[in-house]
């Protein structure tokens, strides 16, 4: 492994604790009983606290310093003195342990006695300090110069979701966001509990991929050598529960996509489904729009939010426009009663991407993805979808060509999906050879599997039933104004990282000689690299081959850079 200056420092400064007898990872509990939240919330001055953290900031002035600490709720000042810290002859604590060897990162513990600084800072006067962890890597931390400016800031985004637990350090505002994620659960479990409905858990391998049309993650089980499926939906189980006597239960799931990813779309995410027995899906949408009403207030303190340059007010109620308003409104087109290739004549005229192996469900579904949903900033409730895009919802009451399904469009973007459930097996059973038919033609997001247990259970009998999902990342993006769904989770799926070649000592020797110096002469370059000639030509080869060099010709002058 190589090091850098730093890191080999800051090694050498852990061997020094040790030599010191100071543990620089100690086991034992550390006694706090502030956090630098409720130092500033109940400052009195002379009052005694405990408080622990990382070391962010050290101003040295001598014999004394002043310093910050940073721990879960934010940032508390420290004044360090010599003689205070050190009463005794010895100051090696402070002279040599706090100045020498601590570096900025570093977990301290402080005991102290609050005060006010001379300019009206709050401030812990500290009388001892103790090691509790050595940090081996310096923070990327930002500068501020004396106009505001911020210099070095740890902002790329590959760098950011990759080290998250570094985001969170040096970016505090972003653990703000994840604070928000958590209130928003909490509300929604409030809001389902308050009216009585049950949290439940269903099995995240399955044998059979259901619930929604996607391509799933497959793994094999060695004891039963049979094929699972990560859970692309938990909708299915939840159902079964249903039909086994519970009037109302939901669950926060976390679901798994083999598709592609972008700035709305992560492999594994969070969703929430509620099912709710005596229901339909007139009653889910003022149900919807209560809930998330409650919810954005439990977050944000407001129904208002901003989501880029839109201003969103989730107050109830919501508009109510049909599938079939919402195409014809955009396009003119009416697709009441036309046929696949009718539908698809008219996608392709639009200018829409289709192909042949697109069902009716699929053509209109492209039609409305491109043509209307993005007009849709306020929440609206897009309802009664055509039966070829819901195989698992209830005929329409008064259309048997629809379906009793909506869904919540916010700022273009789909968050919530509702269906009055499909309880008649020997059509749901239809609707499932449907869908085998078009995975057959080559629509590779429809299920090509009938779930024969799932039918079973509806030859049991279900009553009726009203569901609701939501994508819990994506309304936490809505909320919290973030336009990519790898800033609401803590850790994103990312490409594998990318690992330099593994360079000889030649070859890392004339690195380190073009760092210190770049666009050197050759000549010069090889006779300050002492290298045999076998050795210098051989270094200068591997260096090419890796792209980490190149020569310069310019005339009879060949010079050596950095690529």
């Amino acid at each position: 492994m190589q090091l850098s200056e730093q890191e080999i420092i800051r090694r050498d400064k852990l061997n020094a604790l040790r030599e010191l007898g100071i543990n620089p990872y100690p086991a034992n509990l550390y006694p706090v009983d502030h956090t630098s939240k409720q130092v500033k919330e109940n400052f009195e001055e002379g009052k005694k606290v405990v408080v622990a953290g990382r070391l962010m900031s050290n101003r040295d002035q001598g014999s004394a310093c002043f310093a910050e600490l940073q721990d879960s709720e934010g940032r508390i000042q420290l004044y360090l003195n010599r003689d205070v810290i050190c009463p005794d002859e010895d100051k090696t604590l402070y002279n040599r342990v706090f100045k020498k060897l601590t570096d900025l990162g570093d977990f301290i513990g402080v005991e102290g006695e609050l005060f006010t600084t001379k300019v009206g800072a709050q401030c812990v006067r500290v009388s001892n300090f103790t090691f509790l962890s050595k940090t081996l890597r310096p923070l990327p931390l930002p500068k501020t110069d004396e106009e505001g400016k911020v210099f070095d800031a740890f902002v790329d985004p590959e760098l950011r979701y990759r080290m998250r637990y570094v985001d969170l350090v040096v970016n505090p505002q972003v653990k703000d966001v994840f604070m928000k994620r958590t209130k928003l659960f909490t509300a929604m479990r409030t809001f389902f509990n308050e009216a009585g409905y049950m949290e439940v858990e269903t099995p995240v391998l399955q044998s059979i991929p259901g619930g929604a049309a996607a391509r799933p993650f497959i793994t094999h089980h060695n004891s039963l050598d049979i094929p699972l499926y990560m859970r692309i939906a938990n909708e299915l189980y939840l159902k079964r529960l249903i039909v086994g006597g519970f009037d109302g239960v939901y669950e926060f799931s976390k679901n798994f996509r083999n598709e592609g990813m972008d700035r709305t779309h992560n492999p594994e995410f969070t969703a929430m489904e509620i099912y709710v027995a005596y229901k339909d899906y007139n009653w889910m949408m003022e149900f919807t729009e209560n809930l998330l009403e409650y919810c954005a207030t439990q977050v944000n303190g407001t129904t208002e939010a901003t989501f880029g340059e839109h201003k969103v007010n989730f107050k109830a109620p919501y508009a109510r426009v049909t599938m079939t308003d919402a195409i014809k409104q955009f396009t003119g087109f009416d697709i009441t009663g036309k046929t696949e290739a009718e539908l698809f004549e008219a996608a392709k005229g639009m200018g829409i991407d289709v192909n042949e192996t697109m069902g009716k469900g699929k053509l209109i579904d492209e039609i409305f993805g491109e043509k209307c949903e993005g007009n849709f900033i306020q929440p609206t409730f897009i309802t009664d979808y055509p039966k070829e895009m819901s195989p698992l919802c209830k005929s329409h009451r008064d259309n048997p060509d629809l379906t009793e399904r909506f869904e919540l469009m916010v700022c273009g973007k789909e968050i919530a999906n509702a269906y009055s459930e499909l309880n008649d097996p020997i059509d749901q059973r239809e609707r499932f050879e449907a869908q085998m038919a078009l995975a057959a033609k080559g629509d590779d997001e429809a299920n090509g599997i009938i779930d024969e247990d799932f039918l079973r259970a509806l030859e049991y009998g279900m009553p009726p039933t009203s569901g609701l999902g939501i994508g819990m990342d994506r309304l936490i993006m809505f909320l919290t104004n973030n336009p990519s769904i790898q800033e609401v989770l803590f850790f994103p799926q990312m490409r594998p990282e990318k690992k330099g070649p593994e360079l000889t000592e030649e070859e890392k020797l004339i690195i380190e000689l073009l760092k210190a110096e770049d666009n050197q002469p050759l000549a010069q370059l090889k006779e300050k690299s002492a290298l045999s000639g076998k050795k210098w030509d051989a270094a200068m080869k591997g260096l090419s081959k890796h792209g980490l060099t190149k020569v310069v010709v310019d005339g009879d002058n060949k010079t050596v850079v950095l690529s």
